[in-house]
C-alpha cells in the first residue's frame, strides 16, 4: 500500500473534514466492515485474540490485527499481554470504546427493523 505524505493535499483536507463533520470524525473512528463488529463484540467484555477470532470466521487474520491495532491506536480498546506462560493478549474497550455502545445497539437495533422490512416485502413479492 502506498503511503500518503502527511503534508499532502489530501491529508490536510481530510483533517479540516474531520474537525467540521461529527459523522466523518465517528466514520474514520469506527469505518468500515470490520471495527463495528469488534466493537460489538467487545461490548460483552474483555476478549482473548483467539475468541474474537472465533467469533468472526469471515475475517482473515491480517485484517483483524490491522483493525485491532487501528482501534488501539484511536484509544478505543486497550491491548494487555499476560506475562503468564504460555503468553496470551486480551482486547477491552476504552471508556471512549464503551460510549460507542449506543452507537452500535442502535445500529443492531436499525438492521433488526430493516431486515423485518426487506423479508416481509420479499415475502408479498412472492405472495403477489
Amino acid at each position: 500500500m502506498t503511503k500518503i505524505k502527511e503534508s499532502s493535499t489530501y491529508n490536510a483536507n481530510r483533517e479540516i473534514v474531520m474537525q467540521e463533520c461529527p459523522v466523518t470524525y465517528v466514520m474514520n473512528k469506527i469505518g468500515g466492515h470490520w471495527k463495528p463488529i469488534i466493537l460489538y463484540h467487545l461490548l460483552a467484555g474483555s476478549k482473548r485474540y483467539s475468541e474474537i477470532r472465533k467469533a468472526m470466521p469471515h475475517i482473515t487474520e491480517k485484517m483483524l490485527i490491522q483493525h485491532l491495532k487501528q482501534l488501539e491506536n484511536d484509544r478505543l480498546l486497550i491491548r494487555e499481554a499476560k506475562p503468564v506462560v504460555p503468553p496470551y493478549v486480551t482486547y477491552t474497550l476504552t471508556e471512549g470504546g464503551r460510549e460507542l455502545e449506543s452507537v452500535i445497539n442502535a445500529m443492531a437495533e436499525w438492521a433488526y427493523r430493516d431486515m423485518k422490512r426487506s423479508h416481509a416485502a420479499v415475502e408479498a413479492e412472492i405472495a403477489a
